[in-house]
Order: C-alpha cells, then sequence, then structure tokens
C-alpha cells in the first residue's frame, strides 16, 4: 500500500509540473502576442507626427500665434470679430493713408465729440428726463504695465544679444541673414511707407495663418522641398564663398 501511494505521489507531480508548463506556455505566447500587437506600425497620428512641419514646428498653429483670443481672431475661429478687427484696420488705413488725415487730428476731433456730448448729457439729463451718464473711474493697472515692460526689455536684450554676437564677427550665418533681411526691408520701404508696411503685415496676420491651418498637409511638403533646396544652394554658396574668407585672420586682427 504504502509502495503504491509513493509511486502515485511522483505521477501526481509530473501532472502538475506538465500542467504549470502549458500555463507558463500559454502566458509567454499571449505577452508575446501583446508586445507583437504593440510593435505594430505606427498609428497615422504618430505617423503624421513625424512629417516635416514649417519652421520646425511642434505645436497646432494656433498654440504657435499664442493661444487665446489673439489666435482665434487670427485664425477665423470667431468670423464676426475678425471682420470686425479687419475691417477697422481697413478704415484706419484708408483714412490716414487714401483720405489723408493726421492722427493728432483723429484724436482731437474723436476727444472733441466725445468730451461735448458728455458734457451736454450731464447738464442737460433734467430736462430730457434721463438718468447721468455714468463715467466710470479708469486706472491703467501697474502688475499689467510693469508685466508688458518686463516683456519688451527682455526682448530687446535679447536682440542687442544677438547684434553684438553678430557685430563681434562669431557667427556669419547670422550676419548675412540680418543683412539680407534688412535690405528686403529696406526695399519693402521703398515701395510704401510705415503705415501701409503696417497694413500689409496685418492683412498677412489674418489671410496667411489661416490658410496654412486649412492646407498645411499640402504646404508643409511642399515648404519640405524648399527648404532641402535652399540648404544644398546654401552648402554651395558655403563652400564656393564663405569658406574662402580667412575670418580666423580677421579676428585675429580684431584681437
Amino acid at each position: 500500500m504504502a509502495e503504491e501511494i509513493e509511486k502515485s505521489v511522483p505521477a501526481e507531480e509530473s501532472l502538475m509540473e506538465k500542467i504549470a508548463e502549458k500555463i507558463h506556455h500559454h502566458d509567454s505566447s499571449s505577452s508575446s502576442s501583446s508586445e507583437s500587437e504593440y510593435e505594430k506600425p505606427d498609428s497615422p497620428s504618430a505617423v503624421k507626427a513625424k512629417i516635416y512641419r514649417l519652421f520646425g514646428r511642434e505645436k497646432p498653429v494656433h498654440k504657435v500665434l499664442g493661444g487665446g483670443k489673439p489666435a482665434d481672431v487670427f485664425l477665423w475661429r470667431d468670423k464676426k470679430l475678425s471682420a470686425a478687427v479687419l475691417g477697422v484696420a481697413t478704415a484706419i488705413w484708408v483714412l490716414f493713408e487714401l483720405v489723408e488725415y493726421h492722427l493728432l487730428s483723429l484724436l482731437c476731433h474723436i476727444s472733441i465729440l466725445a468730451l461735448g456730448g458728455l458734457f451736454l448729457w450731464s447738464n442737460a439729463h433734467t430736462f430730457i428726463k434721463k438718468t447721468p451718464p455714468q463715467i466710470p473711474e479708469i486706472h491703467v493697472p501697474e502688475d499689467a504695465f510693469l508685466l508688458i515692460a518686463s516683456s519688451l526689455r527682455n526682448e530687446l536684450n535679447q536682440a542687442f544679444v544677438i547684434l553684438r554676437s553678430i557685430a563681434l564677427g562669431r557667427d556669419l550665418k547670422k550676419f548675412l541673414m540680418v543683412v539680407v533681411g534688412l535690405w528686403i526691408i529696406s526695399v519693402v520701404g521703398n515701395w510704401c511707407n510705415f503705415l501701409t508696411l503696417v497694413y500689409i503685415c496685418f492683412v498677412v496676420l489674418h489671410t496667411v495663418p489661416m490658410m496654412y491651418e486649412k492646407h498645411e498637409d499640402k504646404v508643409d511638403p511642399l515648404a519640405e522641398k524648399a527648404m532641402k533646396e535652399l540648404q544644398k544652394q546654401y552648402l554651395v554658396f558655403d563652400e564656393k564663398v564663405i569658406s574662402k574668407i580667412p575670418i580666423a585672420s580677421l579676428k585675429a586682427k580684431l584681437g
């Protein structure tokens, strides 16, 4: 009897080992299948994220423009507000550029009309049986003013640092870019005055981002090809012209 019990015990142990091996094999196969599922090709969103974006941006156009209400206006999310802003800008440009009205005269005339209307209303409200005008007290918030001034100061300091590094001859590429940019601005300045240039930039901000957001999948591949071509042309220019400029000797002389 004892021998039969001893024989049955190993048989049960071998049976349990086989069951455990099957369970382990099933777990490993399921885990490998799940890993293979995770190792499937990238999803369309991941593939889309790897697509070249203009200026190397990684954020949506709305975030690039700062988000909030200004970005909504530039991207025409609120069509009535965007049309109103663009209409006001157009009216101002027509008033100053075509009608040749002057800013100081406009401000004075608006102030005269506003103060005259409020003065008459404040003194005649008893005769016309209406409540006097409620004119709120206006105060410029100190925190907002200091924040704007601090942001402007940081931008100016950064621009001065870049200009100083260019003036010291540390970056020839930036130097050429700045020179070309200033030359383009000077050419555009000969075509139109400052107000017209500001108005053109304003119209561009109200049209180009909106059109780009709608057709970015078509624009980005073309921009990628253009950037590659520009890089090729720059390498050729660098090899034939920039590399032959004795920058080291110039720095030694300046030093």
